[in-house]
């Protein structure tokens, strides 16, 4: 409707000005010929801006739903063998870990426990993110000169945790902050540890104790997940008993 007016409000000042500028009607009707294809040019290219912004919202929304859901088949398939790993690369990048020496911090088996009890798995998911990216920075801000561990393994097993939690990003917003009483945790761990131990190969040795043994817990945590999944789900024979 806007091209209609604006091509006849045209037409009407080319016809009032015919006479005083000396156009013949033929040169009228090519400029008015003119004018009606650069306002059908500028429709069309309007409609094409407006077809690419439906477009990238379309699909801008399609990836916000699909995300969550790939996330979903990856942790479902995938984290429980990548965890596996890891803990195996934790266990072969220095000796034997004999657990000699008792943590200098209780190991938080109530923050585990609620989360398996808990019915959100998002906020279970959030707990699995969180307590590899802290974990991830534990190793990542220290000093380690004072060990002799195998640094290929340990490299990968830094590398295998950055891809857990990298690929945990895209189940939800990353806006929400880690949980107070895990980050407190972690923060009495590496002062009651390295930090007062001087960052020696012992207090490394117990980081990665317990490192191993969150790993282990992280785990559990995964297979009750899994576990309740399946509970909700109703089984074949179930399924085949209600269509009779």
């Amino acid at each position: 409707m806007e091209g209609n007016s604006l091509h006849i409000s045209v037409s009407c000042l080319c016809i009032k000005h015919e006479a005083a500028a000396g156009w013949t009607l033929r040169d009228t009707l090519l400029f008015i010929t003119f004018i009606t294809f650069i306002t059908e040019t500028e429709t069309v290219f309007i409609i094409f801006i407006i077809f690419i912004i439906l477009m990238y919202t379309v699909l801008f929304l399609l990836c916000g739903a699909l995300t969550p859901a790939l996330c979903c088949d990856w942790f479902n398939h995938q984290f429980r063998h990548l965890n596996g790993e890891s803990l195996k690369l934790l266990q072969q990048m220095g000796d034997q870990m004999t657990e000699a020496e008792d943590s200098p911090v209780a190991f938080p088996y109530r923050l585990y426990e609620r989360m398996r009890n808990t019915q959100v798995e998002e906020s279970q998911l959030r707990f699995i993110r969180d307590s590899l990216q802290l974990i991830f920075d534990l190793y990542c801000h220290g000093n380690h000169s004072s060990v002799t561990w195998d640094t290929d393994k340990s490299e990968r097993f830094l590398i295998q945790t950055h891809r857990q939690i990298e690929e945990l990003n895209q189940c939800f917003s990353t806006e929400r902050h880690v949980s107070v009483k895990l980050r407190k945790y972690y923060k009495r761990l590496s002062k009651s540890t390295v930090e007062r131990m001087g960052g020696s190969a012992a207090s490394w040795e117990l980081i990665r104790q317990e490192t191993a043994h969150h790993l282990e817990q992280l785990d559990l945590l995964v297979a009750s997940m899994a576990s309740r999944r399946r509970s909700r789900r109703p089984s074949a024979v179930s399924v085949t008993s209600r269509r009779r």
